[in-house]
C-alpha cells in the first residue's frame, strides 16, 4: 500500500502546505480536477477525511494534521538528499528559493545573482517578494533578505549590502502648500503614506533617531500601501508625505521630484541580510548563490 501512496501522500501534503488545490496543482503539473480526485481516493482508501473543503479555503482536518506532521519532512529530507546529489556533477544545479522585498531585489540581488547565472545555466533562482516576516523553514525557502535587527537569532545570516538611512519626503507642490515639518513630531499635522505590514497587518510606525535619542511617531493620512513602489509614486504625486529606505528615492531627490526633509533624524542602521537555517546542509548552488551575494569591500564603497 505505501509504494502505491506515495505520490497520493505526496499530492496531500502539497495541498495541507498551500491550502489551496489550485495552487497545488500548479506545483505537481497536474489537473485540479485530477488532483482532487487522488485525494478522494485518498481519503477513501483510509477511510477517514483528510481535509476540510470550503469554496474559500483548504485546511487539514485532525487527522491530516497528525498526518502532515508525520510524514511532511519526510518529503523535505528526501527532496534535500536529491539536491546534495549535485554535489556528484561536474557543474553545481538545482534551485534556491529566496524571499525579500522588491526593492531589494531589483537593487542588490538581481545585480549581483546576474553573473552567476550566466556562468552556472544549471542553477535556477526563484524570488518570492513579499514584505511580511515568512517562516522560511515552513514555507520550504532556503533563505530570506531581512533588516539585520529581525533576524531570529537560531539563523545564519550573511550581510549583502551596506548599511542604510530611512528618508522622509514629499513632492515640491505637496510643501508649496504646507509647510515643512521641523521635528518628527510634526509629521502628526501632516498628510502621511503609511505602509501597512502584511505581518500582523499594522501599520508600520516611522523610526528617527538624533544623537541617540529615539522617537517614534505613529503618522496618519489618505493613502496607505503595503508595497513600497506604490508609496514613491505617490510622494511624486504630491499625495503626502512617504518615509522608506532613501535608496528608494535617491534618484528623485537628485532630480529635484522628491524634497527630503528631517534628514538629521535619520540615523545610519544595519542593512539587508541574507539569512538561512543553522541546520541547513547547502548544496553547491546555494554555497555559490551566497558567495555571490556577500558583502564585499566594494559593495561599502
Amino acid at each position: 500500500m505505501l509504494k502505491r501512496n506515495l505520490n497520493d501522500l505526496l499530492a496531500f501534503v502539497t495541498v495541507a502546505r498551500e491550502g489551496s488545490f489550485t495552487r497545488a496543482a500548479a506545483i505537481l503539473g497536474v489537473t485540479q480536477s485530477a488532483l482532487s480526485q487522488t485525494i478522494s481516493g485518498l481519503e477513501t482508501k483510509l477511510d477517514i477525511r483528510l481535509l476540510t473543503r470550503t469554496t474559500r479555503s483548504v485546511s487539514p482536518t485532525a487527522a491530516g494534521e497528525r498526518l502532515l506532521n508525520a510524514i511532511g519532512h519526510r518529503f523535505d529530507e528526501i527532496e534535500a538528499e536529491l539536491d546534495e546529489l549535485t554535489e556528484m556533477r561536474d557543474k553545481p544545479a538545482g534551485t534556491v528559493r529566496i524571499t525579500c522585498g522588491d526593492h531589494v531585489l531589483r537593487t542588490v540581488l538581481l545585480p549581483k545573482i546576474t553573473p552567476l547565472l550566466l556562468e552556472y545555466p544549471d542553477i535556477k533562482v526563484e524570488f518570492d517578494v513579499n514584505y511580511g516576516f515568512r517562516d522560511i523553514v515552513a514555507d520550504r525557502f532556503d533563505a530570506g533578505v531581512r533588516l539585520g535587527d529581525t533576524i531570529d537569532k537560531d539563523m545564519i545570516a550573511i550581510p549583502i549590502g551596506p548599511r542604510l538611512r530611512m528618508a522622509a519626503v514629499a513632492a515640491p507642490s505637496y510643501f508649496a502648500i504646507h509647510p515643512k515639518p521641523k521635528t518628527p513630531r510634526d509629521l502628526v499635522q501632516h498628510n502621511c503614506i503609511n505602509m501597512r505590514m502584511q505581518s500582523g497587518g499594522g501599520l508600520y510606525v516611522w523610526e528617527f533617531e538624533r544623537k541617540g535619542r529615539q522617537l517614534n511617531v505613529r503618522v496618519d493620512g489618505q493613502l496607505t500601501f503595503n508595497t513600497s513602489p506604490n508609496i514613491v509614486d505617490a510622494a511624486l504625486a504630491g499625495l503626502g508625505i512617504a518615509h522608506l529606505p532613501e535608496e528608494e528615492f535617491a534618484s528623485y531627490i537628485e532630480e529635484g521630484k522628491l524634497i527630503r526633509v528631517l534628514a538629521d533624524w535619520c540615523a545610519p542602521f544595519s542593512g539587508y541580510y541574507l539569512y538561512y537555517p543553522s541546520r541547513r546542509q547547502p548544496s553547491p548552488a546555494f554555497s555559490l548563490v551566497v558567495d555571490a551575494l556577500r558583502l564585499t569591500r566594494a559593495d561599502i564603497g
